[in-house]
């Protein structure tokens, strides 16, 4: 059973049919929404968009202490972050809160590692996942993982994020713990 909203609109005005595009058509079909995209849209979005460097380049800066975000786009209904991850950069352990999203790895190695949460015995570790340069992967509702740089890497970690709705303020948790905090994720880099 899916837990997340279908959407039953394709894209409207910008519909992508090419087998691959560019990231500013991918802008441009996601300004065009007039729903939510379901999570197997924006998978099929994040697999089939070719970003080239200079596309991306406006988007591209790293900090020390934690991965940057640079919002790229955002509406109603979707948006788009790309991440910059140095070595040992990675996410609080959290949820979407109601929104779903896929990731696709530009550049580098994404550790995803995933978690069941109980109400009796908090937080338990399910599964980790490792992923590279292409790969897409992503979150339903009410999914719980953490991403990340591993810090054997000794590379950057470059991620496009595509969230519908976009984010807000996220749920965080703490393996072997019931308490949910709450999160609300640095918008200090918008290019909108």
């Amino acid at each position: 059973m899916l837990t997340h909203l279908e959407s039953t609109d394709t894209l409207q005005s910008n519909d992508i049919k090419a087998k691959s595009f560019s990231l500013q058509a991918l802008v441009e079909a996601l300004k065009s929404q007039k729903t939510m995209p379901a999570l197997e849209q924006i998978y099929d979005w994040l697999r089939r968009v070719d970003v080239t460097a200079a596309e991306i380049a406006p988007y591209i800066g790293f900090k020390e202490g934690n991965y940057w975000r640079h919002r790229v786009f955002r509406n109603d209904f979707v948006e788009m972050l790309v991440l910059c991850w140095r070595p040992g950069h990675r996410t609080p352990i959290h949820d979407h809160n109601g929104s779903h999203g896929g990731v696709r790895v530009l550049e580098g190695t994404l550790w995803e590692t995933i978690f069941h949460y109980d109400a009796v015995k908090g937080l338990e570790y399910k599964t980790a996942r490792e992923h590279t340069d292409g790969s897409v992967t992503g979150s339903d509702i009410p999914d719980i993982h953490q991403l990340g740089n591993p810090d054997v890497s000794e590379q950057n970690l470059v991620t496009i994020h595509v969230y519908a709705p976009p984010l807000g303020v996220l749920h965080t948790y703490k393996p072997g713990s019931v308490k949910i905090d709450l999160y609300v994720p640095d918008e200090s880099e918008s290019f909108t």
